[in-house]
């Protein structure tokens, strides 16, 4: 299939082909691994060369929104077109704006659109934008077929009016970073205590997913649990304590995310019961089980469904309290029988799957 895929340039603090990141560069890889001609347009909202690149298989090419919006806007959307015309078939991918651009193709040049959920896009600003919103829900029902990164979203998207060709496409990890290494070695990598008793967490720390009880939590157990130490790492809106027991390690590159999580005794992912927590899939579940450190995650949304059978895993949300027992408990029981982690190239496939089906409807 000849498949062009829409997206922003940078996301989740990352960018898509100067760090060779998450969801929309790691699944057109893999289609385009798997022998499919794969086309990517990307608009930029940093400053970037204006130019094709090869990544593997799959040709991308970026275009700068520049400070005024409106001009990069407009050629975005011509190139778009030109490249649409010659597909057969659109995954419009990371936000409403991109979806709504792809249905317009889609209409014009009779070529099916996937609109792909990463998050709830309702929670984004231009999302709550009356025009944009309106628009969005009526994508989300005329698509081809909508992918969700999660349960909880594609239960979401159905409740809007629509019943068919929904899927959950949830976040994968990159098996050649995020695998087993040795603790003594990442520690001594990472700059960390050999002997602590280690806990901590990477990616956004910010008061949106309740971070902060991370903090109060390790208050409660530090006189308990005298070994105890934090690592984090990531952006951040949130003040992080100066403590001697704290690390703060922060912005990392990708490729020592794996060497922190391989590092910690029990990693913690944080989350909200609100309008992002309750239907996003945090990618950082996948990689942490991937590398096989125990975790404990927020009782919210696709986590709460991903660990039902381990409610142990579970902390309240927002609940200091709560995390500071569940914490010393896994620290006690750090049993990590994850079921099978589910990679890139099984995303693509389930992908190919959804794009063939839609093809011949």
């Amino acid at each position: 299939m000849r498949i062009l895929v829409l997206t922003k340039r940078q996301y989740m603090n990352k960018d898509l082909i100067d760090d060779k990141y998450g969801r929309f560069r790691e699944i057109p890889l893999s289609l385009g691994q798997m022998g499919h001609k794969v086309r990517g347009l990307c608009l930029s909202y940093a400053r970037r060369k204006e130019r094709w690149i090869q990544d593997g298989p799959v040709f991308w090419k970026s275009i700068n929104a520049t400070p005024i919006k409106i001009p990069g806007l407009f050629r975005f959307i011509l190139e778009a077109g030109i490249l649409a015309k010659r597909s057969d078939v659109i995954w419009a991918c990371s936000d409403s704006f991109y979806g709504i651009i792809g249905y317009m193709l889609s209409l014009k040049y009779h070529v099916p659109l996937v609109f792909d959920l990463y998050d709830n896009f309702e929670y984004y600003l231009m999302a709550k934008l009356p025009v944009i919103k309106q628009l969005y829900r009526l994508v989300l029902k005329r698509s081809d077929a909508v992918t969700c990164v999660s349960r909880p979203l594609a239960r979401l998207v159905s409740s809007y009016g629509r019943k068919v060709r929904v899927a959950v496409l949830e976040n994968a990890v990159r098996e050649d970073l995020f695998k087993p290494m040795d603790k003594a070695s990442c520690r001594d990598v990472m700059g960390l205590p050999q002997h602590a008793l280690l806990v901590g967490t990477a990616g956004a720390l910010v008061s949106s997913r309740g971070v902060q009880i991370i903090f109060d939590a390790f208050d409660k157990l530090k006189a308990e649990l005298p070994d105890l130490q934090l690592a984090l790492a990531g952006p951040r809106d949130v003040q992080i304590p100066h403590n001697s027991k704290i690390h703060d390690l922060g912005i990392l590159p990708l490729e020592k995310v794996p060497l922190l999580f391989n590092a910690l005794d029990v990693a913690i992912i944080c989350n909200r019961e609100n309008d992002f927590g309750r239907y996003c899939f945090p990618q950082k579940a996948r990689e942490i089980m991937s590398c096989n450190t125990p975790l404990i995650a927020a009782r919210v949304g696709s986590m709460a469904e991903l660990f039902a059978d381990h409610p142990e895993w579970h902390f309240a949300p927002d609940d200091a309290a709560d995390l500071a027992r569940v914490l010393e408990n896994r620290i006690m029981n750090q049993r990590t029988n994850y079921q099978e982690v589910f990679s890139w190239s099984d995303a693509a496939a389930e992908l190919e799957t959804i794009f063939l089906e839609t093809c011949k409807a």
